[in-house]
């Protein structure tokens, strides 16, 4: 029996069950939230795999301590999502680097094993944002899946976007020429700013993710990284 298909809106015919992997609560929704969202809508089964509860940040709008409140906004988004799995591990918010990669990669193929996912979907190998974490929660699911021969996709923009976040709020994005990416479009944004709206701590004061949003209009971007 064959699984849902994802294909048109170019995606990969190919995409059965996807793992995401990343760094932080809200990383699943800023920057993956209109693709899982759209695999969702698909009948793609989703999980998400999020390595720190983001406590290190410098944005906290509203009471509570940050490592409880960000779980719980995780939970939230992914079920605005439609993601059917969450896993949230305790290592420290901007020390990824300092933990084995083995450690890392060895929970990324724990949850392999359960899920049994046809692809990764983790951010581009810079990171994207240039955050360290981000590059380091790529680099362990790309490690994880060497061993297993699972797809890995990298989420991307493309260079003019990242070029222009920079000029106007001077940040460190990564861009991809266009020809490096898969175009995919045109992504569910309402159901993207549904799961943003959870992460309420982040994203009250947040005008760099809103202007991101506003240059991609309908696509985002994915690079083939395995």
């Amino acid at each position: 029996m064959t699984g849902p298909r994802a294909g048109g809106a170019g995606l990969p015919d190919d995409l059965r069950r996807v793992l995401a992997v990343v760094a932080h609560p809200d990383d699943e929704s800023f920057g993956l939230g209109g693709l899982l969202a759209l695999l969702s809508a698909r009948g793609v089964p989703t999980a998400v795999l999020c390595f720190t509860h983001g406590e290190a940040s410098t944005l906290h709008a509203g009471p509570g301590d940050l490592r409880s409140v960000r779980a719980d906004e995780l939970a939230c988004a992914a079920r605005e999502l439609g993601v059917e799995r969450v896993e949230l591990a305790a290592y420290p918010d901007g020390g990824l680097g300092a933990v084995p990669l083995r450690r890392l990669a060895a929970r990324v193929g724990r949850l392999i094993a359960e899920r049994r996912p046809s692809h990764l979907l983790v951010f581009d190998t810079t990171g994207v944002t240039g955050h360290r974490d981000h590059r380091r929660a790529t680099e362990a699911a790309l490690a994880a899946a060497r061993d297993r021969g699972i797809q890995v996709l990298g989420w991307a923009l493309p260079r003019a976007v990242a070029e222009a976040m920079n000029r106007e709020f001077g940040t460190s994005f990564a861009g991809r020429e266009p020809g490096e990416c898969l175009e995919i479009r045109p992504v569910p944004r309402v159901r993207q700013h549904c799961a943003i709206a959870c992460h309420a701590s982040q994203s009250t004061d947040n005008p760099v993710l809103w202007r991101r949003l506003e240059l991609l209009g309908e696509s985002e971007y994915l690079r083939r990284l395995l």
